[in-house]
């Protein structure tokens, strides 16, 4: 038995704010080539409220995931939050949550970092604390109000949104983890250096030696080490920097599209960085059946990605409805104008 299969997720929950950005505001305001939305399968992001921020969002979908899991936040013993956006520079997020869901103080609370994969890491992380029963759960937040130099391409898709699971033992679980892979290099295509308000990207490096790079290389690693062939995944959901990168990296793993679709987001709030594969994860757990096998793999600028197999269990049918699902926070929207979103993103300084 893989050490990954004595845990799984117990409880999940999402969190999209209620405000979205058509990307033809971008286009209108900074002079874009009105057809690039439609390059990126991207037709409007989320954008947090003005009283949002990354541990806010964290922390509405960390309750979500805590209804489902239907344990008392006292047995939680590490929150650990992954994020690229969080409001302090020195202080840690994940203590702000722990605390206000009444978590603290016998547990173990930490921030990490890895561009998107960060959530990802934590969840790796947990896997190997539960397994060797160093803690009985684990609660993992990835959230970002991603953020994205004014007029730079990036601002087309980076978008705000929080997802979290909380893990445990399988016998509890809505979800398994068979096993896992994860493959890094230092490819620098994405990076912010100290002091500096928006990241860079070195766009040669993004595709290829990146994204694809990693994702291919985690899941074929999993693939040998678990002899499963991509026909045995009923879902697939990869790390959704836009709507094409992850429809791509799933024809290059000979994956069809159908099986990537149900976890897409990123065409309906853009890319949620730390949230990006999660939330994809959540909206297949939303609907997912008893025994089906989900492929999740996150990826991380800088760079690196992971591979889950996950098999549904029996309480999934239980749990499904206890949360508001994914669709359901999609479907919640109020459109704003490129004025208000720079108002909301403090894209605008006053001087006093």
């Amino acid at each position: 038995m893989n050490p990954e299969e004595k845990v799984g997720i117990i409880g999940w929950g999402s969190y999209i704010p209620r405000w979205r950005m058509p990307l033809s505001e971008i286009v209108r305001v900074w002079g874009f080539n009105p057809k690039e939305p439609e390059e990126l399968s991207v037709t409007e992001k989320s954008v947090a409220g003005a009283d949002e921020d990354a541990v806010t969002m964290g922390w509405e979908a960390a309750r979500n995931a805590l209804r489902r899991a239907g344990i008392d936040p006292k047995k939680i013993g590490a929150v650990w939050f992954g994020t690229e956006s969080k409001p302090y520079a020195v202080k840690p997020s994940a203590t702000i949550i722990a605390e206000a869901l009444g978590i603290t103080p016998d547990t173990m609370a930490t921030d990490l970092e890895f561009a998107c994969r960060a959530a990802s890491e934590a969840l790796r992380i947990s896997i190997g604390a539960i397994a060797s029963g160093l803690i009985n759960y684990a609660l993992i937040i990835g959230s970002d109000t991603a953020q994205a130099n004014p007029g730079d391409v990036l601002e087309f898709t980076a978008s705000s949104a929080a997802t979290a699971l909380i893990t445990g033992p399988r016998e509890e679980a809505v979800a398994f983890f068979e096993a896992s892979a994860t493959f890094v290099t230092d490819t620098p295509d994405f990076w912010r250096r100290d002091h500096s308000r928006f990241p860079l990207h070195g766009e040669a490096f993004t595709g290829e030696p990146a994204y694809f790079r990693h994702i291919v290389g985690a899941v074929k690693m999993l693939l040998e080490k678990t002899g499963l062939k991509p026909e045995d995944f009923n879902y697939a959901v990869f790390h959704q920097p836009n709507g094409t990168f992850p429809l791509r990296v799933a024809r290059m793993l000979g994956i069809p599209k159908e099986k990537v679709l149900p976890g897409l987001v990123t065409p309906y709030i853009g890319n949620s960085y730390n949230s990006s594969a999660l939330i994809g994860l959540s909206r297949i757990l939303d609907k997912a059946k008893p025994g089906e096998r989900i492929l999740l793999a996150p990826f991380g600028s800088g760079a690196g990605s992971d591979a889950y197999s996950i098999i549904v269990t029996d309480r999934i049918v239980e749990k499904q409805g206890l949360a508001p699902t994914v669709d359901d926070y999609i479907s919640r929207k109020t459109l704003i104008d490129y004025s208000l979103y720079a108002r909301y993103r403090r894209l605008i300084h006053r001087i006093r």
